[in-house]
């Protein structure tokens, strides 16, 4: 069986069919504003390129940015009742109080703050107030949203009071769609409930876009399951995405990353991926992206939910370079992004970009007309070099943690723009690096994750708690479709909690498994 793996990016829509650990064919396609299109001409042309029966493909995994560039667009975000449990407490902060005006705007803005939460440790700050959700619920219906948002205080340590303020609501409006915060994000009020509001605001894109790739499969007569690839390398079943888009933000790096591991062999290492406009680099650990341990900012909001520790930088094939009057010479962040096999001298164009850069230093043979870089001024083409390398060595350098020398993996249809080594770091550029995030998409896994307070009282260990997590994570994963013998533990980490009572642990745990039929 083969497996295809697909990359929805801003500009390519790339897509690669698989099998094994063998890349037999690889296509780039433009994206289309519906998305799907693009998705179906990459799938033909791949099919095509790698001459497979399409009746043995046995699993297409989807990696997508629909959902990151909706809140960035502030397109296509649904109304949504933001309901906070923790009065009197935090009465000064309203729901989505640091929003930018225009995506509050378009998330309803509507805030509802119920007597209810925790404190720090456990107690009650308040009994949770049902009348006054019976009143919010009435609301709810006489404005017609459907998506509400749940979030209580502490509820990463008790989340009781939100699964009653849950079950109360849909008492009174059964087809309403239901957030929890403790179900997306970890400790810090504000964060998680941005958090859940905003995958609250996504699930009604999340429906039609998991539908639409659905029907452009069944369209293309591929009748097998597909999956759709998350933030931390791993992949979530199609029912899965319609109930927690958020979790697909920035998959597009994560894939790239994933697949540069996979094409190189390398586990420890730095990931740099260069497209037509930026670069983004991130550091690869045990094979996964790091996960960033401070807040996320999404469009303008800070959340606290899992995200890849990966920053971007101005710096792509189609990045402008200018030189000013006093001889120096810029490269990026303007770039001409797409219009590239239009606009870029070596495509008979008049502008010049980084691409030009390299080809006139006969670093790469791209381009329809390479004998127009030869006019560029041998001053300007030095200076242009060292400029570039300069902000992608600032940029790794950002990303190391330790002095040790260690791998950068150059991968994306722009690495052609990366030296042969960056200061005393090795660079490597893999086969087929061109594709590497569909790729990445093609190979992921399925996993399972615990992240919760454990008490170590009554006869409990700490080891029989995390063995416990452990089984519970290796549960899921397998109820997600893994296979139980490929099951490896990737993370594992426990931290007390001394101001609880109960000699309290937050354990956390997560899992990765091949796929059913995956490890061919």
């Amino acid at each position: 069986m083969y497996r295809l793996g697909i990359d929805v990016g801003g500009t390519n829509t790339d897509a690669v069919i698989m099998q094994g650990r063998n890349v037999l064919a690889g296509v780039k396609a433009s994206t289309t504003e519906d998305v799907t299109g693009g998705v179906l001409e990459a799938l033909e042309a791949v099919i095509q390129k790698a001459g497979v029966d399409r009746a043995r493909i046995g699993n297409v995994m989807i990696g997508t940015t629909h959902f990151t560039n909706a809140v960035i667009e502030r397109k296509h975000i649904n109304p949504v009742a933001a309901i906070r449990l923790g009065l009197p407490a935090t009465a000064c902060l309203p729901p989505m109080v640091d929003w930018p005006d225009d995506l509050r705007e378009a998330a309803g803005g509507h805030g509802y703050m119920v007597r209810g939460g925790y404190e720090f440790d456990g107690r009650e700050i308040a009994p949770l107030d049902l009348d006054e959700i019976d009143r919010i619920a009435d609301d709810i219906k006489a404005k017609k949203i459907v998506a509400a948002s749940i979030s209580s205080v502490f509820s990463p340590i008790n989340r009781n009071m939100e699964e009653v303020a849950r079950e109360r609501l849909l008492r009174n409006c059964p087809d309403l769609q239901v957030v929890l915060s403790s179900d997306i994000g970890r400790i810090g009020l504000l964060e998680r409930e941005s958090a859940a509001i905003m995958n609250a605001s996504l699930l009604a894109l999340s429906d039609r876009t998991v539908d639409a790739f659905g029907h452009a499969l069944a369209s293309a007569g591929l009748d097998c399951p597909f999956f759709i690839t998350q933030n931390d390398g791993t992949l979530m079943a199609a029912e899965t995405v319609k109930k927690f888009p958020v979790l697909t933000f920035a998959s597009g790096p994560t894939n790239s990353m994933r697949g540069a591991a996979f094409l190189t062999g390398v586990r420890d290492g730095i990931v740099v991926d260069i497209g037509g406009t930026t670069t983004d680099i991130g550091a690869l650990q045990h094979g996964f992206p790091r996960q960033a341990a401070t807040v996320v900012d999404i469009g303008g909001v800070r959340t606290n939910f899992r995200m890849p520790d990966v920053f971007s930088i101005g710096l792509g094939g189609g990045s402008l370079v200018r030189e000013a009057k006093d001889g120096s010479v810029t490269v990026g962040p303007q770039s001409v992004g797409y219009r590239i096999s239009k606009e870029a001298m070596v495509f008979g164009g008049s502008t010049m970009t980084a691409t030009d850069i390299v080809v006139a230093l006969g670093e790469a043979h791209v381009g329809s007309t390479p004998d127009a870089v030869k006019t560029i001024d041998p001053q300007v083409l030095a200076k242009a070099r060292a400029e570039m390398t300069a902000i992608l060595e600032r940029g790794v350098e950002r990303s190391r943690i330790s002095p040790d020398p260690i791998p950068v993996i150059a991968v994306g249809g722009g690495s052609i723009l990366m030296p042969d080594r960056l200061g005393d770091l090795e660079v490597i550029r893999p086969e087929n690096f061109a594709v590497a995030n569909a790729v990445g998409a093609a190979i992921a896994q399925i996993s399972g994750e615990v992240d919760r307070i454990f008490a170590l009282e009554n006869g409990l260990t700490r080891e029989t708690c995390l063995k416990q997590a452990e089984d519970e994570a290796r549960a899921k994963a397998i109820a997600a479709g893994a296979v139980a013998e490929t099951i490896e533990t990737i993370e594992r980490e426990d931290v007390p909690l001394a101001y609880l009572p109960g000699n309290a642990t937050r354990i956390h745990v997560k899992v990765v498994g091949e796929m059913g039929g995956i490890n061919a």
